[in-house]
Formats: C-alpha cells, sequence, structure tokens
C-alpha cells in the first residue's frame, strides 16, 4: 500500500502513469469504446466497475496535465446524427479538470469523432471504464512535474 494514491489507481494503472512521460497521452474510455481494436499498439487496461470521472479526477490527483499545449484533455465531439445533443458529462469533466489545472476549462478541446479515434490509435494506453454515458472519451496529455 503507499499513501497519497487514490484507492481505484490501481497497480497497473500506477505503473503506467509512472512510465509515462511528458507528452505521452491516456485515453480514459466509457464502456462503447472499442479499446482493443483501437489501442492495438497500446496498453489496455480494464477497470469495468468505473465511471470516467472518478478515474479522471484520481488520475489528475497524481500527474499534471501538459502546459505546452493550449488543450491537453481533448474529448469525443459530438457526431454529426447526434447534433443537438447535450452531453452533461462534460461539465462534469470539466469541474473536475478546473479543479486540477489552473487553465480550467480552457484546457478541455475536441476532436472530430474519427480524428479521436485516430489520436487514441497513438496513445500509450487506453483505460476502458464501464462508463455508459455517450462521448464520454477523453485523451489526457500528460505534463511536467516542476
Amino acid at each position: 500500500m503507499l499513501k497519497g494514491i487514490p484507492k481505484i489507481i490501481s497497480p497497473e494503472l500506477l505503473k503506467v502513469l509512472c512510465e509515462m512521460g511528458h507528452g505521452d497521452r491516456l485515453v480514459i474510455a466509457d464502456g462503447n469504446f472499442p479499446s482493443e481494436s483501437v489501442g492495438k499498439n497500446a496498453i489496455v487496461i480494464r477497470m469495468d466497475g468505473h465511471g470516467v470521472p472518478e478515474l479522471l479526477d484520481a488520475i489528475l490527483q497524481v500527474i499534471p496535465l501538459d502546459t505546452y499545449v493550449d488543450t491537453p484533455a481533448m474529448i469525443m465531439e459530438v457526431g454529426e446524427q447526434d447534433k443537438g445533443l447535450d452531453i452533461p458529462i462534460w461539465k462534469t469533466y470539466k469541474q473536475i479538470i478546473s479543479k486540477h489545472d489552473d487553465r480550467g476549462e480552457a484546457a478541455v478541446g475536441q476532436y472530430e469523432r474519427f480524428k479521436f479515434y485516430d489520436e487514441a490509435q497513438d496513445c500509450y494506453c487506453i483505460v476502458q471504464t464501464g462508463e455508459t454515458e455517450i462521448y464520454a472519451n477523453i485523451i489526457l496529455q500528460k505534463g511536467v512535474i516542476k
């Protein structure tokens, strides 16, 4: 056991977060995300019993977001067929990020849906959750501890 590490962060996830360097990216994926096919070149960690917000908050307690890019937290833009849908979980993400990063919600950007999948293929790790909200995927870019 370690002090100061959120209990939700498994040993496997902690190891991956330690291995990641500045600029490396991590996907926290909802339950619908095709983690295994998109993550063929990534480490895929399953955390089915958890939602994205609780993992986002825990991860941001132990790693900083990248300050060398404008938007180190990227969400998946709503697809054309879902235009006009309200995605309340995004507000939650912005609140959590604001708690851990001085830029607040300005640190959050969006990728078009298929661009998000393309970017996810280049991420170091994909954390597959059991999140049931749609468009609940987020990519985090790790920063530097100063």
